[in-house]
């Protein structure tokens, strides 16, 4: 069965740094590409960032591009975000997602939110 389980939210300052996990069962991350996704209230969903089968096949939306970081590691099967420089508009829930066999597959998500 495959599962996708996001940790790593909360508050923080403007400035400050989170990373986020996306842990993977049921398949190999190492065959697939991974995303992340946010979406703040009243927005649309964005896709922040995705890393494919090999490290260096990453993309950013504009927004966090040079502050946030996608990476894997594979013997935990794990994908993270790494989020530095941290604004207000980066407050959102932030979900994992893959695709396998035409059949896509979300986490349940986990909150980022900014101190004002």
């Amino acid at each position: 069965q495959v599962q996708l389980v996001e940790s790593g939210g909360g508050l923080v300052q403007p400035g400050g740094s989170l990373r986020l996990s996306c842990a993977a069962s049921g398949f190999p991350i190492s065959s697939s590409i991974l995303r992340w996704y946010r979406q703040a209230p009243g927005k649309e969903r964005e896709l922040v960032a995705s890393i494919g089968t090999s490290d260096s096949s990453t993309t950013y939306a504009d927004s966090v591009k040079g502050r946030f970081t996608i990476s894997r590691d594979n013997t935990k099967n794990t994908v993270y975000l790494q989020m530095n420089s941290l604004k207000p508009e980066d407050a959102a829930v932030y979900n994992c997602h893959t695709s396998l066999f035409l059949t896509t597959y979300w986490g349940q998500g986990t909150q980022v939110t900014l101190s004002s």
